[in-house]
Formats: structure tokens, C-alpha cells, sequence
């Protein structure tokens, strides 16, 4: 090729460069205006404030910010407006159950507020760790408009409460309660063959499951949908730091779970895990990841769990909810495309309403594999 055609060929090839600039360029200010767009559907100031785009402190006139702002929050705009109808600067509004019931309809996370939650009157300083782990504060510590039980001794005593609901006696911490005694080794018989029962038990204590990993390689880790946080306390005795992710239910699981000096997250199973590739050395979750979750929504969430933890990381999956046709037509199949190596897998008989509903429950630790 002579020196002319060279050029040419370089003058082409610089057009189409050019060219592709100019197009990215395009795209990025048709999204940018887009976005403008769905702005002006808002009414509010405050709303429009919150969605943005902001113009960034910067030399760089084009560089924009754009708050987080979950997708199916278009779809709701009134109740939006709602939520973001208030005084700036004064107090919120007690609207924490609604606030939920618009995550829960894909509007995850939710904008952002010029407001101050409101304070108690007489706040009292927490317990100290490690005893907050098992300690109920004092009622005035809170202000609980929102909710059923207005203070934690209602909490702690719902357990009497006429009904079935879930979570029903899970806020009573004393010795006699049974939440205590969760993932705590089994009373052991004289006359059986324990180490068998072990084996065979889909109930796995947290010792049990330490054992299976390298001895201190269990460091940190994540609860998804635990409850009030008693697994992640169990943990903390063991030098094992657990985020526990929670929903309000009518029920302020968040505040109870901080309340015991411990780390909660206001996250639906629907979200993506806000932690980075490959980091978590374990994660738990226990009811919460069963057959009510729709099959394509439940593989995405077992595929982020894959993604969280790190190489010999492990997934523990906890009395996992299914009916017996599902199980092996459905629920096996859909762990074992996931890519996790079982270290244990039982199921069991669920039956509490009785034997005829063919109901079971899966207990298993899977194990991020070392090596693709």
C-alpha cells in the first residue's frame, strides 16, 4: 500500500472515530434530556429536587450527578408526590409504613429529604455491647408513630397476643423465650446417636456451621430478611460481623436490631446486594428466600448471593419453604445452575398443617467454589 492509500485509509478511519464521538455524544444528551423529561412530569419542587439531575461543583460544565431513584417509581407519581409532600426543614411526617408499601412496589431506593425524623422526648443512652446484644431499652428511647406497637414492651410481649403472624414472639429476648436459643447447639441424648441426628437435621447450629469453614476464615457476612437480628448477634459473640437486612411489617425491625448494637439495612429481597463482587465470607437468610418469591426474581437474588461472597464463601440457606412437587422439578435444578458446591443438603417434612399439604423444608450450605 503506497503512502496515499495509507492516508486515505487513515482519513476514513478518523472520520469513523469522529463519527462514533459525535453519536456517543448524541445519545448521552438525548438520555440527559430524557431525564429532564421525566422531571417535568413532577409537580413538587421537592420531588423535582430530589430526582435531579444537579449540575456538578466542577470546571466541567457537562458533568452531572444523578441521584438513585428506583424504576418503577414513574409508575406511582401521586403517592410519590405524597411522600414528598412536607415542610423543608421541619419535621417528617410518620409515614414510615407508607413510605415501605412504595418500595415494596419497585420504587427502591426512594429520593431523598430536606426533613428531621422526629426525636424522643426523653432519649436514654444505649447499653453498652456486648450486653446490648440481649438488652431492651427503655420505652421513652423511641418514637414509633407508624407502627402497631408503639414502645418495646408492647414488642416484647406481642407474643401473647391472640393470632398468628410472623415474627410473632421473636422480640423477646429473655432466657425463656425461645429466640434466644436459636442457632444454639441441640441438648444432646445419652441414648441416641447424636452425631447421626446432626447430620440428618435440617435445624443447623452456628458452631456447626463455623466448623465447615476454615478455622477464622468466617469474618463478615449478611443476614438477608433476619428478622430482629439474633443470628447476627449470635455471630458477633463469635467475632463474626453480620449485616441483617429487614423490612418494617408493621413491626420496626430496623430500630430493634440497632437497638442491640447491631447493623441493620432497610432492603427488599428485590434489591440488588449493595455490597461489592466477591467480598462476603458468608451470608444467611432463613424463610425469607422461599416459593413465594416468583422463580426468575429468586434465581437473580441466588445468583447475587453467588456474586457477594468471596471464593470459599459460604451461602447458608436456611429452612428454604417449598412444596414437594417444587423441589425436585423446580428448586434443585435452579441451585444447581447457580454453580455452588454443597457442602450439606436436607430436607424435611414441614408440618405444621399437616402431613397432606406436602409442604418441606431445605436446609444447605453451599460453598462458592475456589476455582471457575
Amino acid at each position: 500500500m503506497d503512502l496515499c492509500d495509507r492516508l486515505g485509509a487513515a482519513n476514513k478511519l478518523l472520520e469513523a472515530i469522529l463519527s462514533g464521538t459525535a453519536m456517543k455524544r448524541d445519545m448521552e444528551a438525548a438520555a440527559t434530556a430524557g431525564l429532564w423529561q421525566l422531571r417535568d412530569l413532577f409537580a413538587g419542587d421537592e420531588l423535582k429536587l430530589a430526582v435531579g439531575p444537579h449540575k456538578a461543583n466542577k470546571d466541567d460544565e457537562e458533568t452531572m450527578m444523578f441521584p438513585s431513584l428506583g424504576q418503577a417509581c414513574h409508575r406511582h407519581l401521586d403517592e410519590l408526590e405524597r411522600y414528598m409532600n412536607y415542610t423543608v426543614g421541619g419535621e417528617c411526617p410518620s409515614d414510615e409504613a407508607f413510605a415501605q408499601r412504595l418500595k415494596l412496589k419497585g420504587c427502591e431506593p426512594l429520593p431523598r429529604r430536606r426533613c428531621r425524623p422526629r426525636t424522643p422526648a426523653r432519649y436514654v443512652e444505649p447499653t453498652p455491647l456486648p450486653a446490648s446484644l440481649w438488652a431492651i431499652p427503655p420505652d421513652t428511647s423511641v418514637v414509633w408513630d407508624a407502627y402497631t406497637c408503639k414502645n418495646y414492651s408492647c414488642l416484647v410481649n406481642r407474643g401473647k397476643a391472640k393470632g398468628s403472624f410472623d415474627c410473632k414472639d421473636c422480640f423477646d429476648l429473655r432466657d425463656a423465650g425461645r429466640e434466644k436459643h436459636r442457632w444454639m447447639p441441640r441438648r444432646r441424648s445419652s441414648k441416641k446417636n447424636n452425631k447421626e441426628i446432626d447430620k440428618n437435621s435440617i435445624s443447623y447450629s452456628i458452631d456447626e456451621v463455623l466448623a465447615a469453614m476454615p478455622a477464622g476464615t468466617a469474618r463478615i457476612g449478611l443476614d438477608i430478611g433476619g428478622g430482629t437480628g439474633t443470628f447476627a448477634a449470635r455471630m458477633a459473640e463469635r467475632g463474626v460481623t453480620v449485616v441483617t437486612t429487614s423490612m418494617d411489617f408493621d413491626v420496626p425491625f430496623n430500630s430493634f436490631i440497632a437497638s442491640r448494637g447491631l447493623v441493620p439495612m432497610h432492603v427488599s429481597v428485590s434489591q440488588r446486594l449493595p455490597f461489592f463482587d466477591g467480598t462476603l465470607d458468608v451470608v444467611h437468610s432463613m424463610h425469607v428466600l422461599s416459593n413465594w418469591i416468583p422463580d426468575a426474581a429468586l434465581e437473580l437474588a441466588l445468583f447475587d448471593v453467588f456474586r457477594v461472597l468471596r471464593p470459599g464463601g459460604v451461602f447458608w440457606l436456611d429452612h428454604f419453604f417449598c412444596l414437594g412437587t417444587q423441589l425436585d422439578a423446580t428448586y434443585v435444578p435452579m441451585f444447581n445452575r447457580i454453580g455452588f458446591k454443597k457442602l450439606r443438603w436436607n430436607a424435611g417434612r414441614k408440618l405444621d398443617r399437616g402431613i397432606d399439604m406436602d409442604e418441606w423444608y431445605v436446609s444447605a450450605l453451599l460453598e462458592k467454589p475456589r476455582r471457575s
